[in-house]
């Protein structure tokens, strides 16, 4: 159903490393401004939503591929982390309603879309909707990307959802917007400041055409390769810009010293509370 006069907002997010927001020690210290930044995404926007969709850089697959189940289970896609961060749980239901209306939409614009009845959710998904909605009252559908990362796809597949948006369905792209796993630390602090700047002047500075262009040829950025070694955590962004194509873009969340160094931003696409 149309909310009459209003259109949900598009945020691109980083969703952080595993499973932190179940470990304190991470939660209160390198991960406090962005916590924040998180936590106040649903107060930022106009009218709460129905529902949302995430698209999360941790589920690839042969085609665009949407989440079905009702309630889906947990994929704890990560290693290294203490026992009890295995077993944590983000209890949102899914939504086979709004699954299906993702597949009539792709559908409509000649775009293979495929669905997964078995498909849980990625901690792309629950690390950051833990601190978004800790609730969990929100219905979450995934939509997975599509093997081979070509960004103009994932732009088009934006393009296509955009009309859920009038439907007061949040659209979320999760992913970082550095994501060197070697270089996570102080070494970096140049490469990623100098994407980070690319990044921000072509999301927020430009839009349409001119930002899809640049988008397009991301890997001739500074220091991009660097900060993406492999696309599939900026690829999310993609999706974003498509799904708010002609729409200005605010950067609203930065860090300069994240990690002891790094440069990162998360992306709001629309209008949001003022």
């Amino acid at each position: 159903m149309k909310i009459a006069n209003h259109r949900q907002p598009v945020f691109f997010i980083s969703h952080g490393g595993g499973p932190w927001p179940w470990m304190p020690e991470y939660l209160n210290t390198v991960y406090a401004n962005l916590a924040q930044s998180l936590g106040d995404l649903l107060d930022s926007v106009v009218v709460r939503p129905k529902a949302i969709l995430m698209i999360s850089a941790h589920w690839e697959a042969a085609e665009f591929t949407v989440q079905t189940a009702s309630q889906p289970d947990m994929i704890y896609d990560y290693g290294g982390f203490p026992a009890h961060t295995y077993q944590v749980r983000y209890e949102s239901s899914g939504s086979p309603e709004l699954a299906e209306r993702v597949v009539e939409l792709l559908e409509q614009a000649n775009i293979s879309v495929a669905t997964d009845a078995q498909r849980g959710y990625d901690h792309g998904m629950f690390s950051p909707m833990q601190i978004i909605n800790p609730a969990a009252d929100i219905p979450v559908v995934q939509l997975s990307l599509k093997k081979g990362l070509n960004p103009q796809q994932h732009i088009e597949m934006g393009r296509a959802l955009a009309q859920l948006r009038d439907e007061n369905v949040l659209i979320v792209a999760s992913g970082l917007s550095y994501h060197n796993l070697r270089m996570f630390n102080a070494h970096a602090a140049e490469p990623s400041r100098a994407f980070d700047q690319w990044l921000f002047e072509t999301v927020v500075e430009h839009q349409g055409n001119a930002r899809n262009a640049l988008l397009n040829d991301w890997e001739h950025a500074p220091a991009a390769r660097v900060a993406h070694p492999r696309e599939e955590h900026l690829l999310p962004l993609m999706v974003a810009v498509g799904a708010a194509e002609q729409e200005l873009a605010a950067r609203n969340y930065h860090e300069k010293q994240f990690m002891g160094g790094l440069s990162v931003s998360n992306f709001a696409f629309g209008e949001l509370k003022s």
